[in-house]
């Protein structure tokens, strides 16, 4: 319980955590976000880290000048990328013997099957589209490397969703982050953004559960 409530507390107030970790470590916080954000892309175990709010507060505390925006787009599209293609490799040496492991605490097997059903219906898109979906984004590079997809396949999707998610995220709380209403309500617009991530994956289970009961 004593986790759980940290980590709620760590998402839900990024912006003050971020603004400690600049103040207490400098520069070293460039490599601390590359460490969240190429865990959260590049382990199969650590889907829970904040991915989507982080980018966005990543943005609004540069936008301050606590933070080089050219550096930290550079440094965060690197960590995605790079957290790909490690989890492409990991997915691609364990291989299918994968889809027999028993649910833990540490493994989710539901995701990944889903994930995996997902794959299959959008192809090398799933690279691109899982990006902005929790869940769907740590085990996509996995799936991609049990199926063996084609690396240079793999890599140009990588490439262009990895770029896309860390741009488009960290520059949206680049030019908005500081709005007045925005500041004041930062929580409620982390909230906002998790909830619309995950409307999609809602969207999914829901037609899911359609086409089983027909």
């Amino acid at each position: 319980m004593d986790f759980l409530s940290t980590f709620l507390d760590l998402v839900l107030h990024l912006d003050k955590h971020l603004l400690v970790l600049v103040e207490q470590y400098g520069g070293w916080v460039y490599a601390i976000l590359f460490v969240v954000i190429f865990s959260e892309t590049g382990l199969v175990v650590t889907p829970f880290l904040p991915g989507d709010s982080l980018l966005f507060v990543a943005g609004a505390v540069a936008a301050v000048g606590s933070m080089d925006i050219g550096l930290l787009l550079a440094v965060l599209m690197t960590a995605a990328v790079l957290g790909n293609m490690l989890n492409y490799q990991i997915g691609r040496y364990i291989g299918p013997r994968v889809f027999q492991w028993e649910g833990s605490r540490f493994f989710n097997k539901s995701a990944l099957e889903k994930t995996q059903a997902f794959y299959q219906r959008h192809g090398g898109k799933t690279l691109v589209i899982s990006r902005f979906l929790p869940l769907f984004r740590t085990f996509a590079p996995f799936v991609a490397g049990v199926g063996r997809m084609d690396y240079g396949r793999f890599t140009f999707f990588n490439l262009i969703g990895g770029s896309a998610w860390a741009l488009s995220l960290t520059l949206a709380g680049y030019w908005f982050g500081n709005l007045p209403w925005v500041k004041n309500n930062l929580t409620a617009v982390i909230l906002g953004i998790i909830v619309l991530s995950l409307v999609p994956v809602v969207i999914g289970w829901w037609r899911h559960r359609q086409e089983a009961s027909q």
